[in-house]
């Protein structure tokens, strides 16, 4: 398999699927040659290559806020938003954004468990309080 220079890219800003990062992991590790692609790579990005490519992924641009992730998770977006973070989650497959899906899902459902928690305990400790005849 080939790996292109934009395949390298997407593997040092942690922007390819699971399945594609493993490619070419597995690719560096038999290629010298493609070892070196990465640290020349490594040495651009570390002098501060400036080009609108450049800024506009390293700023993460296209990414949604953690706050809109949030409201993707409880479903309170408007339709064309929601298809959009759709298209990036599950198109695009932002390795960034997923993770922090991930993480907002993980906070919801311990949550949920916490509130019914919290619930049960103010009803535990209120039932002597109710009169039984009101």
């Amino acid at each position: 398999m080939t790996i292109t220079p934009e395949q390298l890219a997407g593997y040092l800003d942690d922007a390819l699927s699971e399945a594609e990062t493993a490619q070419v992991e597995q690719a560096l590790r038999q290629s010298e040659s493609l070892r070196s692609q990465v640290k020349v790579l490594i040495g651009l990005r570390d002098r501060g290559e400036h080009s609108l490519g450049a800024v506009w992924r390293r700023h993460r641009l296209t990414c949604p806020s953690r706050e809109q992730l949030g409201s993707y998770v409880l479903g309170v977006l408007d339709p064309d938003h929601r298809d959009f973070i759709d298209f990036h989650l599950k198109t695009i497959g932002c390795a960034y954004c997923l993770a922090n899906l991930t993480d907002l899902q993980t906070q919801q459902r311990e949550s949920t468990a916490h509130t019914k928690k919290r619930r049960q305990r103010f009803f535990d400790s209120s039932m002597g309080l109710l009169s039984k005849n009101p």
